[in-house]
């Protein structure tokens, strides 16, 4: 296998398009990285958790936000916005939403085969 490799999130491994959400994954042997784009109005209990169920998000997020806003809620009461520029950690047991009008543009960064983004399957 070569030690250099490429992919384009223009042409992903994997596509997932629950309601304001679309998610573009490429996979690079352990390694998942994901494209998200939520539009304004997404919210984790809304758009994501009628396909998964549960009572929050039990996915783990690594990743860093490239375009706007998105207030974060644990089960555990604490809370974080984060921005452009922004990188950032949530574990798992969580709502999340977009802040204001701007679409929010993350990259994310997971093991691969695990369950990445903004859901996870039951």
């Amino acid at each position: 296998m070569s030690t250099l490799m490429k992919k384009s999130f223009d042409d992903p491994d994997e596509v997932k398009t629950p309601e304001k959400t679309h998610a573009a994954t490429v996979n690079f042997g352990s390694v998942a990285a994901t494209r998200i784009v939520a539009q304004p109005g997404w919210k984790w209990s809304e758009c994501i958790k009628p396909h998964v169920g549960g009572d929050s998000c039990q996915a783990g997020h690594v990743g860093m936000v490239l375009q706007g806003t998105i207030h974060v809620v644990s089960d555990d009461g604490s809370e974080i916005t984060v921005t452009a520029g922004d990188a950032y950690t949530f574990a798992p047991g969580h709502d999340a939403w977009v802040v204001g009008d701007e679409e929010f543009i993350a990259y994310e960064f997971n093991n691969a085969g695990k369950d990445y983004a903004v859901w996870q399957s039951n």
